[in-house]
């Protein structure tokens, strides 16, 4: 979770670039600070707005006692007095220089100090073997960390990271996801990410600021409002925060406590101790009238129906509490009807050890994060 921070972003702001307006506020402290919302949703004019290259009509803008805007102070810092590391969707490295040169572009131009040592933000982000490489010699990940570490080597107060593995494939989305981890974890920066993403999301948000239409829709813990993001199809799905109490290597299972139950899940390296993200999505979870016997599914739970949810379509969407947290399941209008199933009804979850994404397992110093699917 965000640790609160002397250098936490506020930001009440009211502007426009175009025919487009914004009206949003939000606070984020150390840690990722996802923006999410549908391309036309404000992202990247926040951004822009933070960053100084595009000034809003009215509000403020402040990391800890350093004022970027002020309307009724008439405070507008340009962007090179605002002390923000930006990495955008594509890396924009200097084609001619190395690596290196790269990384040290904004003391070789005469510009802040950085607070953190060369070696340090290498080592950070698994570029020390890749400094004498020219851009045109790295991959799209690559490309990225070095963007990422230049940007950390200009001694920023605050960073801005702009949708940076849009331009990715899956593989090198998977390969530059754990550096970014590692950095929300050991950086000590605020750092405001744009995403569209919900894989994104849930692996590496801290706080989840919800854009709709240019105004915050919702904002707060990712655990407690990441059920509101609208995926695609059936992909809605909820996000918990667990601890492993028991790894079996004969069969690669592990017990996570997730509010006072347990959770089974199939992986191979997960350790006692381990801090776990699991993301369950609603069609995963199925629903039972009675506690079924001998059957292959390891996670069965005794659940109440907080609310059902139905429309026009074939589905139904039900919040289901377990304990201290909740649980969706997406089934059949059908399914309800034959069960006859009613809010505040005693019924049991069911959900397949074996319905984790193993390539999304993220294996960390501090935390671990895993997807269902």
């Amino acid at each position: 979770m965000p640790k609160l921070s002397s250098n936490a972003l506020e930001l009440n702001v009211k502007g426009g670039n175009g025919g487009f307006r914004v009206e949003a506020a939000f606070r984020a402290e150390t840690g990722v600070t996802a923006l999410f919302g549908a391309s036309g949703a404000g992202k990247t004019t926040l951004l822009r707005m933070i960053a100084g290259t595009l000034k809003p009509e009215a509000g403020r803008i402040a990391i800890g006692n350093l004022v970027l805007f002020d309307s009724a102070k008439n405070i507008h810092l340009k962007p090179e007095q605002r002390h923000i590391g930006y990495v955008y969707q594509d890396a924009r490295l200097f084609p001619h220089l190395s690596v290196l040169r790269n990384l040290t572009y904004a003391q070789w131009a005469g510009k802040r100090q950085p607070e953190r040592k060369l070696e340090e933000i290498t080592e950070l982000l698994g570029i020390g073997a890749l400094l004498q490489r020219k851009p045109h010699q790295l991959s799209g990940g690559e490309k990225q960390r070095v963007a990422i570490g230049r940007a950390l080597l200009s001694a920023p107060r605050l960073l801005l990271l702009d949708e940076p593995l849009s331009s990715l494939d899956h593989a090198r989305r998977q390969e530059i996801l754990p550096y970014l981890e590692r950095l929300r974890d050991e950086s000590g920066l605020p750092i405001v990410f744009v995403s569209h993403e919900v894989d994104e999301v849930a692996r590496l948000a801290d706080t989840l600021v919800l854009l709709e239409r240019g105004r915050v829709k919702e904002s707060g813990s990712v655990f407690d409002i990441f059920s509101q993001i609208d995926g695609t199809g059936d992909t809605t799905s909820v996000l918990l925060l667990g601890e492993v109490t028991r790894s079996d290597d004969a069969y690669a299972m592990a017990e996570i406590a997730i509010g006072g139950h347990c959770f089974q899940l199939t992986d191979h390296a997960l350790q006692t101790g381990m801090k776990v993200r699991l993301r369950i999505r609603s069609r995963d979870v199925s629903l039972s009238r009675y506690a079924p016997v001998d059957i292959s599914i390891r996670n069965i739970f005794p659940v109440v129906i907080n609310s059902i949810l139905t429309d026009d379509g074939p589905f139904a969407e039900l919040n289901l509490q377990l304990g201290d947290v909740q649980l969706l399941s997406r089934i059949s209008r059908k399914s309800v009807q034959d069960l006859n199933l009613q809010k505040g009804d005693q019924i049991f979850a069911l959900i397949k050890a074996v319905s984790i994404d193993r390539s999304a397992a993220r294996l960390q110093q501090n935390e671990i994060s895993l997807q269902t699917s």
